[in-house]
């Protein structure tokens, strides 16, 4: 799926305290009543860092991945001043070839949501995940960002059923798929770069030379099964073939044409050849908005020249939907 480029930078924790331990002990444990009772089979956070005065990194055990899955959270404005709310959730999905950090590492994300209260979660998805419960029957990811971790932020982090989601690149055919294939529970996907059809045979050839460059070696048999024997798995998985599944939402769609800008400036040349395949995509989604419109679903979208498969376009893109994103959210 089409790929990310990761910056060699970190973040340093800030010091912690007696309250601190209070707050992540809290999360840690939670009293077995007959509505949050868990079993066995249940996701379960097993380790809580904290990175500042309101961003945490979770370690959840999960059964559907038959391992630990790391998550970033930032917690609501409010969260400790009002301990009876319940939040709305942002969930913002990774690219390719990255990890659950790129939204704090790539992006000014803890500054956009510092008046905010809604609850913003940053799973980790793979850096080839393609955010699908795998048709050789592990990993599954969907059923832990869709079951499990939905449940976890409800149980742990006081979360609601308003709900929005935003992806990027393979994190933005993540966000569509999930938002058609569990119809009712996201108000508004967002989608940057996305891969829309997964039927084209461009994008296809796309997908796997961005993968042999992220250095991937993924055998899509493996994801959604042969593409002839399964071509009906294929189609349960192609935003391009599910545009009436979209009714009820917001969506929004952004797409460069390939061409450099100065947004590209001072970029490893590698990367910027590279992220000048985001023209292959852009084809597709204008034909996606306009089935989407025919279906009668509510849909934006931003094509923009110049614009390339790379971090500053999508940083500018959250600024600006970040607004519509909140409203949808808070109404």
């Amino acid at each position: 799926m089409p790929f990310t480029f990761k910056k060699a930078t970190g973040r340093a924790g800030l010091t912690s305290g007696l309250f601190v331990c209070l707050v992540l002990l809290s999360l840690l444990w939670v009293p077995k009543t007959a509505a949050s009772a868990s079993s066995p089979a249940d996701a379960r956070i097993t380790a809580v860092k904290r990175l500042d005065a309101r961003m945490l990194d979770l370690t959840i055990q999960s059964p559907a991945m038959r391992g630990s899955v790391p998550v970033r959270v930032i917690l609501p404005e409010s969260w400790n001043s009002d301990k009876t709310r319940t939040f709305p959730v942002l969930y913002m999905l990774h690219g390719g070839n990255d990890d659950y950090t790129s939204w704090t590492r790539e992006t000014d994300i803890e500054a956009l949501a510092r008046n905010s209260d809604v609850l913003i979660v940053m799973p980790d998805g793979g850096e080839a995940g393609q955010y699908s419960d795998w048709f050789a029957g592990w990993p599954n990811w969907e059923t832990f960002h869709t079951s499990e971790l939905v449940r976890l932020m409800e149980q742990r982090f006081r979360a609601n059923s308003h709900r929005a989601i935003i992806g990027l690149s393979m994190g933005g055919l993540g966000a569509l798929n999930y938002a058609a294939r569990h119809r009712g529970m996201y108000r508004y996907v967002a989608a940057f770069s996305p891969t829309v059809d997964i039927d084209d045979p461009s994008i296809r050839a796309y997908i796997l030379l961005g993968n042999v460059l992220a250095g991937n070696d993924v055998d899509y048999s493996r994801v959604w099964g042969d593409p002839a024997q399964q071509a009906a798995n294929w189609e349960a998985h192609n935003p391009s073939a599910m545009a009436w599944a979209y009714r009820g939402m917001k969506v929004h769609l952004s797409v460069g044409n390939g061409g450099l800008g100065p947004l590209d400036q001072n970029r490893d040349p590698v990367a910027q050849a590279a992220s000048t395949l985001e023209g292959v995509l852009l084809p597709d989604v204008e034909k996606f908005a306009a089935s989407l419109r025919a279906s009668g679903v509510d849909v934006s979208t931003h094509i923009y020249s110049p614009g390339t498969h790379s971090w500053p376009y999508w940083e500018r893109e959250l600024h600006l939907i970040w607004g519509t994103v909140m409203r949808e959210l808070e109404h």
